[in-house]
């Protein structure tokens, strides 16, 4: 299995694992399921745990041509660990979309010092604004306010397009002061002539293409179902940020490695085994029935 799964997290068609190992088609979809589901997981897990430095964070969108529909694919990467921070699939690039996504960056880490660096969509700004929001504590009774930290700084590069070519980047600051847009930019790119840009989730996005089959601009090979989308863009999130080596950070050191999350580059097999635990059960609110009192004392 492990071999298999390693192969569909590197790009291999389905059918074509199918005829060298001579195993049933559904097998493989289901291994590619539960090693989706597994991955996404020790995601919620470990990266989702707020521990994460958000210093300059790129989202993006891809458009999937998939069997009969369009899906798309919204991603975000934090630049100075390269660690992918999720993604959301839907049919409809819109505002909900963008809310799931943003709310999967926010249990990332703390958002009080974020800068985040969206392309020209404005759903990222609106919907960030009401995200990033945390509640202003005054020692009054009654419901906080629910404010944007000052430090919060949101930016946005918009491409102008003729005849398929890239004929004007605008960049503008949306949030914030220009020149501490430009420090952050500086300090986390590692570059001093590094200008406001969306090329690392650019880079990001073309691995997913490079990586999962129905992805690919043009193919045969379409996604039938949003749940498989799911699990390979799932499988091979995982795999990128505690499997893979990235060039930039050094080393041989994967993502996960650079935002402090592990201390070694994991295997398949050990992404594919990580135990983890069963999520919390819910406060339960009044009288509690006699079943769940039975269940709190057997553990």
């Amino acid at each position: 299995m492990v071999a298999v799964v390693t192969l569909l997290a590197h790009g291999c068609p389905v059918q074509a694992i199918v005829a060298a190992f001579e195993l049933d088609e559904r097998t493989v979809a289901r291994w590619q399921r539960e090693s989706g589901a597994q991955c996404k997981r020790v995601h919620e897990h470990l990266i989702e745990a707020g521990r994460v430095a958000l210093l300059q964070v790129q989202a993006d969108e891809l458009r999937i041509k998939g069997v009969g529909a369009v899906y798309w694919l919204a991603s975000a990467l934090e630049v100075k660990s390269r660690l992918w921070l999720g993604g959301s699939i839907s049919e409809h690039r819109d505002r909900e979309l963008i809310r799931t996504l943003l709310i999967r960056v926010r249990a990332c880490g703390p958002i009080e010092h974020i800068l985040l660096v969206t392309d020209g969509l404005a759903s990222y700004a609106s919907q960030a604004l009401h995200v990033f929001r945390k509640p202003l504590r005054n020692g009054k009774v009654g419901r906080p306010r629910v404010v944007l930290p000052a430090t919060v700084m949101i930016a946005r590069v918009k491409k102008r397009y003729q005849r398929r070519r890239v004929v004007e980047v605008i960049r503008r600051v949306v949030v914030g002061c220009e020149a501490e847009v430009i420090s952050r930019v500086i300090g986390t790119q590692r570059s001093i002539r590094a200008l406001i840009n969306t090329a690392y989730i650019e880079r990001l996005n073309a691995t997913f293409r490079a990586r999962l089959v129905p992805l690919v601009r043009r193919t045969r090979a379409g996604g039938r179902k949003q749940a498989t989308l799911e699990a390979g863009v799932w499988l091979v999130g995982g795999c990128y940020n505690f499997v893979w080596a990235h060039c930039t950070l050094g080393e041989g050191r994967a993502p996960a490695m650079a935002a402090e999350m592990t201390d070694h580059r994991w295997s398949t097999e050990e992404l594919l085994r990580y135990p983890v635990p069963p999520a919390e059960l819910p406060k339960w609110r009044g009288r509690k029935p006699r079943w769940l009192l039975e269940a709190e004392r057997a553990a």
